[in-house]
């Protein structure tokens, strides 16, 4: 093999930290997809097993789901093609099935993209640390050699549809059967939580339960002709606002493309901050496993979330570990700890009663057993998680990050202040009454800034002092 021919294919652009991400047709093609399924299937030694394989509801999933299949058989697994699912629903069946699977999707990224997120049996995590990487080294191997090598025992493609189990699973976690009736809107932004609602939530599979559901935007489409599906973006949230207010809705649930992010939105039409969702379901999760003789539960939380996450979990007689940004850095430290749950401020939830593994479905039925098993309306029941006030998350374009870093942090020194570094650095005031963090993106020029304060005079001033410094 010639030097020239290895350079034909360079996989770098859609390789990403956590999964493959790319634009259909130039970075992502199903001559590639085939190749990762090859190489998927050899790298996790998974020839005689069977692989699970399914994609969200993007034009090009279909294609790209029979591809990664085809490779994976040529290289001797067995394929069960899953069709159309979530994010969660293959982490669930990589969980229930033990078996690794992959699923096509670029989660919130707009139509033009499409790409592959992968998972060991049990639902662990690949990422470039865990995999990854050597997945891409193979698939370029054979991409450049021009094929594919057929084992000696090809594997077999087949159908199979987990739906209905994955909805009876997660009713099983959290029963909804005995709350007060509930009107709750979803907006699916046409991705899979179109599919995966009237599952869950619905009668469609299973027995009605005391909610009436309201849908937005539940037809498939992965075009998404009425609103990008991210809705971390204030404007992606505003048609879901405006019908929980015209509906007299007791609560709104926004679900990002593949379905493995959830928002809330109250009755009042405001957003209720994931890190509130986080405290909300720690703090049901905690009783629950003290219930079953836990003596101190483990919650996990990054370090973004509000100050308020580890002040509850300790209140209420857990422990709290601070991790830094990401789902493989999440999922790593669950399973060390044995956490229960997991929260971050960009809304994945994670779950020990599933696999450690993130799912916007189950975070948001925590959140609907709370409401329905009380009678306060959601922003009522949300306040007592809320008593900091946060800026969100604030991006600059920097060309020099570091120096932008290092202006703040001279203009901070003589501040009774505190400095650590586990993921960007977050500076946070002796007194408890300010915190903030900056933290470089790592795919995008961006210096994103997140900082929390005791009131709204406090993080303003905060705020605007560390962003003048920082676009100086």
């Amino acid at each position: 093999m010639t030097s020239e021919q290895n350079k034909t294919f360079d996989l770098s652009a859609s390789f990403k930290a956590y999964d493959v991400r790319g634009i259909v047709g130039e970075t992502i093609t199903a001559e590639i997809v085939e190749a990762v399924g090859a190489a998927f299937v050899d790298v996790l030694g998974l020839t005689g097993q069977t692989v699970l394989v399914g994609g969200d509801m993007r034009p090009s999933s279909p294609e790209f789901s029979k591809a990664f299949a085809s490779g994976a058989a040529k290289r001797g697994a067995d394929v069960n093609l899953l069709d159309l699912i979530s994010t969660d629903e293959l982490y669930y069946a990589c969980g229930a099935l033990n078996a690794a699977g992959a699923t096509f999707t670029a989660s919130h990224n707009p139509a033009e993209y499409n790409g592959i997120k992968m998972a060991r049996a049990g639902a662990q995590p690949i990422s470039s640390e865990s995999g990854l990487k050597e997945i891409q080294a193979l698939a370029e191997q054979y991409l450049n050699s021009g094929s594919i090598p057929v084992s000696d025992s090809a594997g077999r493609i087949s159908v199979r549809d987990v739906l209905k189990d994955y909805a009876e699973y997660l009713r099983k976690l959290v029963d909804l059967r005995g709350g007060r009736p509930l009107k709750v809107v979803v907006d699916a932004g046409n991705g899979m939580a179109g599919l995966t609602t009237p599952a869950v939530l619905g009668a469609d599979l299973l027995a009605e339960l005391p909610l009436e559901i309201i849908p937005l935007y539940f037809e498939l489409d992965g075009t998404f002709p009425n609103h990008p599906a991210n809705p971390l973006e204030p404007e992606n949230l505003r048609d879901l606002k405006k019908a929980v207010v015209e509906h007299r809705a007791d609560i709104g649930l926004a679900f990002d493309g593949d379905a493995d992010r959830c928002f809330v939105i109250d009755e009042r039409g405001q957003a209720v901050s994931p890190s509130a969702i986080t405290a909300l379901v720690a703090r049901r999760e905690i009783a629950r496993a003290k219930a079953s003789g836990e003596d101190t539960p483990v919650i996990i939380h990054n370090l973004l979330t509000s100050r308020a996450v580890p002040e509850l979990v300790e209140k209420d007689g857990g422990r709290a570990v601070k991790t830094r940004v990401g789902h493989s850095f999440i999922k790593a430290v669950m399973a060390k700890e044995g956490a229960v749950f997991g929260g971050e401020h960009s809304a994945h939830f994670y779950f020990r009663d599933f696999w450690n593994a993130d799912t916007g479905m189950l975070a948001a039925m925590h959140v609907l057993a709370a409401l329905g098993e009380q009678d306060k309306p959601l922003s009522e029941l949300a306040d007592q998680y809320e008593p900091y006030v946060s800026s969100g998350e604030i991006n600059s374009e920097i060309e020099d990050k570091a120096a932008a870093v290092a202006r703040v942090a001279r203009d901070f020194e003589d501040e009774d202040i505190e400095i650590d570094h586990l993921d960007g650095s977050t500076f946070s005031a002796r007194d408890g009454s300010w915190w903030f963090n900056l933290r470089p993106s790592n795919t995008e020029p961006f210096l994103r800034l997140n900082a929390e304060a005791k009131d709204l005079a406090t993080m303003e001033k905060v705020r605007d002092r560390v962003l003048a410094l920082v676009r100086a």
